[in-house]
Parts: C-alpha cells; structure tokens; sequence
C-alpha cells in the first residue's frame, strides 16, 4: 500500500530504509528522544531494523500500523503513525519531531492530517495516544487535537533505562 497526505506546510509519505540518515539523527539523540519508549536508538543497525520492519509493513494490502515520514520543503524532519488494534478500529497516535524543527507547529499540523486520516480512510472509531507525565509538549498536542485525558494512572518501564513514571492515556471517541 502506498499513501500520501499533505498540509499546507507539510508532506507525508511511507517512512521507508531509504530515510536511514536523516530518521538516525533524531532518533539517536538523547534530548529528542528523552521521553519516548522504544528510543533512543543509537546504531544506525538498531535504526536500519526499525525502518525494514516499517517497510514491510507498507507493502501489505492492509497494514497494522503506517509510520509517515514528515517532510517539510524536501527535508524529512519526522514522523508520524498510527498503530492499530486487531480488530483494526482503534488506533493509537504517535510522532517525532526533530529537535531543530520543534516550536513551529509541524507536529501538531502532521498528526492533525494523520488523524484526519485514521478517521476517514482507516475508519477508527477511537483514537489514543499515551505520553510519560513529565512530557508537557506532547499532551499539550493531544489536547490541541482534541483528545482528553483518559487515565492518569497508568506506569511506563522504559525498555532501554528501566526506569518506571506515570503515563497519561488521552483519547477521542468518533461518533
């Protein structure tokens, strides 16, 4: 499957190995990934088997999750996803921003688009998104989206660090 979506400032398209360099800057550094799950990545290996399973997953007819590059003016500056459940109507948002493209607004227009996307094309009929408590940026954004907080009680044990913090669940129910 390939899919593409636009904004005024932005385009979007399968993230796919061709974007290893630009995808490694971001998510190997420490201050861009401080508050997300799986990151940081710090060999290009580690980055390069991401970006394969990613391109597998859009050669499907009916994919589990879309990861989009987010290019802006040619450059590719992030990304944004939506993973679904098995059932195939619940998706969970996600982004990166590269730190140098941070305060302008691109994330909130990118998973505006993609909401718009998991709406109207994937047919959700809820959306999530989960953050780590200290993240103020990201929940901010799921409040501009029109998301609400769900919980805040939830835990998260980073993977790579093992530490534990409170995650907040926001989410939008479509009628």
């Amino acid at each position: 499957m390939y899919c593409e979506l636009k904004t005024d400032r932005l385009f979007m398209r399968p993230l796919d190995i061709s974007d290893l360099e630009a995808v490694h800057i971001y998510s190997s550094d420490d201050e861009n990934t401080e508050f997300m799950y799986w990151l940081p990545r710090y060999t290009k290996e580690e980055t390069l088997q991401f970006l394969s399973m990613v391109s597998d997953e859009w050669k499907k007819e009916n994919p589990d999750f879309y990861e989009f590059a987010v290019i802006l003016s040619g450059k590719l500056i992030g990304a944004v996803s939506v993973y679904l459940n098995k059932k195939k109507n619940i998706g969970e948002l996600g982004w990166i921003i590269n730190k140098r493209y941070w305060k302008k607004g691109y994330a909130t227009e990118a998973v505006l688009e993609l909401k718009e996307f998991a709406i109207n094309k994937l047919k959700v009929v809820k959306l999530t998104a989960n953050c780590d408590y200290r993240n103020v940026n990201s929940y901010r954004l799921m409040e501009k989206i029109g998301l609400t907080l769900e919980s805040d009680s939830g835990t998260r044990t980073y993977p790579k660090s093992g530490e534990t913090v409170n995650e907040l669940t926001y989410s939008m129910v479509i009628n």
